[in-house]
């Protein structure tokens, strides 16, 4: 008895506490309650946005692009390391860093020239005397090219190899070209020159090696480039944006991402690594880029049948299959083209520079902030013009939270990646080491890698969920050059798409490929990503990117004097950058939408049941479970939305409001699934994940449907319906973590 009287009185005075304290911080007037219980509530402060928009300051990040692009920094070079060490050191400034800096350290499996023996292509005749040479190294215009860290334009992880053979002209060097180009003529033995675009680099000679391809030419055209220009009197760099005749573009010739040698898992020191002769996804054979005064050469004395129209650039001649070989009565008459590359492999030590500011209320949440930094050349433009507005963005960031003024709800990282360049390394095996805490724990990844291709517009793509964010930030955000225009007003007036929920709004593309740092947090894990910058006006340049990309010409006097003038447009993406990044960490409620996700799928939806559902039906495979997940998908979608919009933001239980956050941060989760697409390394992501089609729609259904439709094997069908069940399934799965708990 005296136990259950006892037990009684305890439980009466543990009621009677929480009586007294409720009442205490309850009544009017009383005594305040403590500072968490007001930071829990707080919401996004758009004065501390104002302010941050006045700080970005043009002129700074000029200093900061001229300091990164003094010298070449290739990916675990010397210039790479001072780059690194730099913005380690603005980090952890005393005044304008953050939290914590430091250098995350990886060995991974890059690819180079060596430097005793340059590559070579050359024409030889029946004796192997040498008739033509091509260019080894890009001309000189400014003290920049002659830099002695200038690496020689190669093709990175083409493997060495000694080439020789009659030359063919393969248009992009996709797989329909060289079928093409197959039933014209014998590939076998031959030499394939190619045009960079349409297809990636790496299989520009991965799909001409089946057809007994020997080696393979790419080249950037002055059609698809220079808007036809070719002369470096009076066209080209020096005098304006244009490629010169030898500007080469280097790159990585290789179609995964992150460290070849450890797939899955985080390139450290001690990591199991496969051997060198297993890396897949890279040229089987020599490879090899030009500039296009060499490709012009080569090109224009081809013989054989002319190609089709769509194969033809922006050289004066007219472009030939080849005989394959040069024309009869050439120059080249009878000759060959000979590769000699001599591309080694190597093990050197890489490093991410990462920064954090903790937050105050949710610091296991994160927002991830991402540019690389490694460079083929001076980089000015790739990657430099980004790391410079992500330096002015934590310089202003970082000055208000050593004066006290602010500290994020959650908390902030910033990613300065390495050798993105050699196939976007440094993310990936940051997302590989720390795959469970960023699963669990990252809100969103803002990518801001070329932040200015030029001058006249924003270009954003991303999740659709992250498309109001970023449309709320642009609003607020003054366009170069226009006045009171803003950001949004101007984009609006470029590039528009009608929404059946919006109207006219600017068109954000998918991120749907690699192409960039989003590529890990978007396909490996599921993460809501976006990448911004500012462009060209399309109506006034074909250009395929902006001309000196990856080229000895991407130089700080080629970004000042023809890029950005004054560095506004860096500051309107500083700007736009920042305020986005500010409201995914300090926005009570994520800013995430789900409807414009719906509006996504449902367009998907629409295009796939006009080019597949007769196809399909004929198969007696149905497309009405595709089509009832996407009905559940909005259901689910509005009455979330509309739940987020009954809040009442001031009063509602904190763990109500992390409920939503938690529901609208593990959306894109939802959608992966690891068994999808077993032949797409690191590609998981069922709506977003590349496609071999352009087809704007569901890409594992499209290629599979497509796949059998040509095929017409069984197992080909059976592969369109798995595919069918496998994006049904992921929709409505991700349909019930919208809904309600249980």
């Amino acid at each position: 008895m005296w136990k259950h009287v006892l037990i009684g009185a305890l439980c009466g005075a543990v009621l009677l506490t929480a009586g007294i304290l409720l009442g205490h911080y309850g009544i009017q007037g009383g005594a305040a309650a403590p500072a968490w219980v007001e930071d829990v509530g707080r919401d996004v402060d758009e004065g501390l946005i104002k302010e941050f928009l006045s700080q970005v300051d043009n002129v700074q990040i000029q200093e900061f692009l001229r300091e990164l692009s003094k010298a070449p920094h290739m990916a675990t070079t010397p210039g790479d390391e001072k780059t690194a060490q730099y913005v380690l050191q603005r980090w952890q400034d005393a005044e304008e860093g953050l939290d914590k800096a430091w250098r995350e350290e990886y060995k991974v499996y890059l690819s180079f020239p060596d430097p005793e023996n340059p590559n070579k292509v050359t024409v030889v005749n029946a004796s192997d005397a040498v008739l033509y040479a091509v260019r080894e190294k890009e001309k000189s215009y400014t003290p920049d090219q002659d830099h002695p860290e200038v690496v020689q334009p190669y093709a990175a992880y083409s493997p060495p190899g000694h080439a020789k053979g009659k030359l063919v002209y393969a248009n992009l060097g996709k797989p329909s070209d060289y079928l093409l180009l197959n039933k014209t003529l014998d590939l076998r033995g031959t030499i394939a020159i190619t045009r960079y675009g349409g297809a990636g680099r790496a299989p520009k000679a991965i799909n001409a090696a089946p057809y007994g391809v020997v080696g393979v030419l790419v080249y950037t055209d002055p059609g698809d480039i220079n808007d036809g220009l070719m002369s470096d009197v009076n066209e080209t760099y020096p005098y304006s944006w244009y490629l010169p005749p030898s500007g080469v573009e280097r790159g990585s010739f290789k179609t995964h991402f992150g460290d070849p040698l450890t797939p899955y898992l985080a390139a450290k020191e001690d990591t199991y690594r496969i051997p060198p002769a297993n890396i897949t996804g890279v040229p089987p054979i020599p490879t090899q880029p030009i500039g296009f005064e060499d490709a012009y050469a080569l090109i224009c004395e081809l013989g054989g049948d002319a190609a089709p129209t769509d194969w033809q650039g922006g050289f004066n001649c007219t472009y030939n299959f080849g005989g394959p070989g040069f024309k009869p009565g050439s120059q080249f008459d009878n000759s060959d083209v000979k590769l000699d590359i001599y591309n080694q492999g190597e093990l050197r030590n890489s490093a991410n520079v990462m920064g954090v500011i903790r937050g105050s209320v949710e610091p296991d949440r994160y927002v991830i902030y991402g540019n690389h930094r490694d460079s083929w050349v001076h980089g000015a433009i790739d990657p430099s013009s980004g790391t410079s507005v992500m330096l002015e963005i934590t310089r202003v960031l970082g000055r208000m939270l050593k004066q006290g003024k602010w500290r994020p709800r959650r908390s902030i990282i910033f990613g300065s990646w390495g050798a993105e360049e050699f196939g976007l390394i440094g993310s990936a095996e940051y997302t590989e080491q720390y795959y469970a805490r960023l699963s669990e724990r990252t809100v969103a990844y803002i990518n801001v890698d070329i932040s200015v291709f030029a001058n006249a517009t924003l270009r954003a793509s991303g999740m659709p969920s992250v498309q109001n964010v970023i449309f709320t930030a642009a609003k607020q955000v003054d366009a170069p050059g226009r006045g009171s225009t803003s950001v949004y007003q101007n984009w609006i007036r470029y590039t528009n798409r009608t929404s059946p929920a919006h109207g006219i709004i600017p068109s954000v593309g998918y991120l749907s490929g690699a192409g960039s740092d989003y590529a890990a947090f978007v396909h490996y894990l599921g993460i809501a990503s976006m990448d911004l910058s500012y462009t060209y006006d399309r109506t006034k340049t074909r250009a395929r990117i902006y001309p000196a990309y990856h080229t000895a010409y991407d130089t700080f006097d080629y970004a000042s004097r023809f890029i950005d003038p004054g560095f506004v447009s860096h500051q309107a993406v500083a700007r736009t950058a920042g305020n986005v990044l500010l409201r995914l960490a300090d926005s009570l409620v994520l800013p995430l939408n789900c409807s414009d996700y719906a509006e996504s799928l449902e367009s998907y939806l629409s295009e796939a049941l006009d080019l597949f559902q007769l196809i399909l039906t004929n198969q007696k495979i149905s497309m009405e479970p595709l089509k009832k997940a996407v009905a559940k998908f909005r259901s689910a979608a509005t009455a979330l939305d509309q739940l987020i919009q009954s809040l009442d933001r001031a009063n509602e239980t904190p763990l109500k409001v992390r409920r939503i956050n938690d529901q609208l941060m593990l959306l894109d989760r939802a959608f992966l699934d690891p068994l999808a697409f077993p032949d797409k390394y690191g590609y998981r992501h069922v709506i977003w994940a590349s496609s071999s089609t352009v087809l704007p729609t569901f890409p594992g259904l499209s290629d599979a449907v497509l796949k059998a439709n040509s095929s017409t094997l069984p197992g080909d069908w059976e592969q369109a319906h798995k595919q069918l069940s496998i994006l049904s399934q992921a929709i409505e799965g991700a349909a019930h973590t919208l809904g309600d708990v249980v």
